[in-house]
């Protein structure tokens, strides 16, 4: 309902011009909007970007055209790592993105993407649908006037590249990298020098030598952006990165303003990228693989002494964000919860069955 409904006729009172400025607007069920979504990753980007522009396209066939997504990759419309300011701000309506990448708004917000030896994608999705994730989560995002939405996983994700083998503490010693969430914490409390820069700018950055080595996803989003060429060595699995979280996030008030079917679009259509998300980057990261291997690629693992410490280090900086206050508390207990228990069903069941179906296969 319009403002200028509100005010028609000279007739009207103080308080009642009051009371039509404070009501919200509402969407008719005729009206066709218009909302752009910004992004932390370039347009096209594999699993993200492609999935992003898939959910936009689900609510447009869902909505009957009544709701239309304009994507806006990294930096065409705001900087990278600016897209919850631009939603809060009321530059963009929504965004695709991660939460850890706000998490200098709110460090307890790296629980709803991901923290070091932490939840797997489906563990993930287990705790924000049926545990106390979704609610704490909204809790979280309350301050920025936004409403959260699992949007995908990108499942577990490899360690990083590095231009030298890691083969104890010393290595990591000075060493330039860029790491994400709190595995970037761990890696700095480590000795190495960790920084975060946008994704689009990785390759750039290790040609440079501006950073010496750096972990961005997997096989297939390595290769896309051509990791390969720049680094030799490529350390599996994530330490820190076991199943991180993507999501879409609506400014509040434009949400609250949608009729309830518009509003249901985009949670279910959310809901279904998320599957589709994960599907996609699981499939894709297996048939990329060998092809990456084959481009003299050599796959190393990190030694238990350097697991270790970045283990202490990752608890030291969890334990420092749950005691901030009440909220990052609560996040912290209801997630590790989850964490311990998965532990010792995911070693019993997940891990000792694939060790089986390696072995039944030959590897």
């Amino acid at each position: 309902m319009k403002r200028r409904q509100f005010l028609k006729g000279a007739g009207l009172g103080a308080s009642a011009v009051a009371a039509s400025v404070a009501a919200p607007a509402v969407v008719s069920a005729q009206e066709t909007l218009n909302w752009r979504m910004v992004m932390p990753w370039p347009k096209g980007t594999p699993g993200l970007g492609t999935n992003a522009e898939k959910f936009a396209a689900m609510v447009k066939e869902m909505s009957g055209g009544r709701l239309n997504i304009t994507i806006y990759g990294a930096g065409e419309l705001v900087p990278p790592f600016e897209c919850m300011d631009a939603v809060e701000q009321g530059v963009a309506e929504m965004a695709h993105g991660t939460p850890y990448y706000w998490q200098g708004k709110n460090p307890a917000l790296n629980f709803f993407s991901t923290i070091p030896f932490g939840l797997t994608a489906w563990e993930l999705s287990s705790w924000i649908r049926f545990g106390d994730g979704q609610k704490l989560w909204e809790e979280a995002y309350e301050e920025f006037n936004v409403v959260p939405f699992y949007a995908g996983n990108s499942g577990m994700q490899a360690g990083g590249w590095f231009n030298k083998e890691i083969n104890s503490l010393d290595d990591l010693q000075g060493l330039k990298m860029r790491y994400a969430g709190l595995g970037g914490e761990a890696m700095r409390r480590a000795g190495a020098n960790a920084t975060m820069i946008p994704p689009g700018e990785i390759l750039p950055a290790m040609q440079s030598g501006a950073i010496d080595a750096a972990e961005w996803v997997g096989p297939w989003n390595d290769m896309a952006f051509g990791l390969y060429q720049v680094a030799k060595y490529y350390y599996t699995p994530a330490f820190h990165e076991p199943g991180p979280g993507l999501e879409i996030f609506v400014g509040k008030d434009k949400f609250n303003a949608l009729t309830p079917d518009l509003q249901a679009i985009i949670r279910f259509a959310a809901q279904a990228i998320a599957e589709n998300t994960l599907a996609d980057f699981t499939f894709n990261n297996i048939q990329s693989y060998q092809p990456l291997i084959d481009k003299g690629v050599e796959v190393r693992q990190f030694p238990d002494e350097v697991i270790m410490a970045l283990a202490e280090h990752s608890k030291a900086a969890v334990d420092e964000i749950a005691g901030q206050n009440d909220l990052a508390g609560r996040i912290a207990a209801s997630y590790l919860d989850l964490v311990k228990k998965a532990a010792r069903y995911g070693k019993e069941f997940e891990a000792t069955g694939l060790m089986h179906r390696a072995k039944v296969w030959g590897y």
